[in-house]
């Protein structure tokens, strides 16, 4: 493989935001998991999200490929020159064409949910993260995982709880993700929920993944358990921190989020 070839390859691999795409990945693969998937179908599960994965970052930066290189963002491979953005716009279709068919191996119904997953994320790169309710798609694509993984492992829809800590942690996702580039993003006109909060998005962060993660410890039925506990505990102790130290680092945040993922994997034999 050529120099040239190579240089492509990382810079498509870097482009797929590749912290979220395998972050999601594994964790509705192990959600699949918890719920009694086979391992074949917990492999098409994680076919499924990381191919649509692949088209929505490789979309993104193609997208963004302008405005990155107008506030120098070295850590973007289009601005250090790795991979045209011709290619990540090619690459980005052809990963969208590819998931139709990948997701809807899952069934019809569970298909469909992950493919408005898919189309939330688009809707995001193509103009709605600018906007007052770039919360929306991260709440409506995140709250369907728990479905696509229910109809396609029992054919029932996840129950509201399920639902509703997906939403939650979608929200908190977009928060965190957007909380390290608040500075670049107002430098080129994204006025997004997060960037409208300014400063205190930092703050609002943690709310809805602490919230997520008491729906998931308190809300299924059967007791709590002393994991569950443990679980809130940790959680209260991380927002009493937040609050009482207002320069705490942002990978508390990111602790609580670990929390609720946890808790979601382990709560995945009560969702059907």
């Amino acid at each position: 493989m050529s120099v040239r070839a190579l240089r492509t390859v990382k810079g498509l691999a870097l482009a797929c935001h590749p912290g979220p795409t395998v972050a999601v990945t594994a964790l509705v693969t192990a959600v699949a998991w918890s719920a009694g998937r086979s391992p074949a179908g917990c492999l098409l599960v994680a076919a499924t999200i990381l191919t649509g994965h692949l088209s929505i970052g490789w979309s993104n930066d193609a997208i963004d490929a302008a405005r990155d290189t107008i506030v120098n963002r070295r850590d973007k491979p289009v601005v250090r020159g790795l991979v045209s953005r011709r290619t990540l716009a090619v690459g980005a279709g052809v990963m969208l064409v590819v998931t139709v068919p990948v997701s809807l191996a899952n069934g019809f119904a569970s298909g469909l949910m992950h493919l408005l997953f898919v189309a939330c994320a688009w809707a995001y790169n193509l103009g709605l993260k600018s906007t007052v309710i770039s919360w929306l798609p991260y709440a409506v694509a995140f709250g369907g995982l728990p479905s696509f993984v229910t109809l396609g492992t029992a054919q029932v829809w996840a129950p509201w709880w399920a639902t509703a800590a997906g939403a939650l942690l979608g929200i908190g996702a977009h928060l965190a993700n957007v909380v390290p580039d608040l500075a670049d993003d107002l430098a080129t006109g994204v006025r997004g929920w997060p960037q409208r909060l300014g400063r205190y998005a930092r703050l609002v962060a943690p709310l809805p993944l602490a919230t997520a993660t008491g729906l998931l410890v308190i809300a299924p039925s059967g007791a709590i358990g002393i994991i569950g506990w443990i679980a809130l505990a940790v959680v209260a102790a991380l927002l009493t921190t937040i609050l009482l130290w207002r320069s705490a680092p942002f990978l508390i945040t990111i602790a609580i989020a670990a929390v609720s993922i946890i808790s979601l994997v382990l709560r995945g034999d009560a969702l059907v």
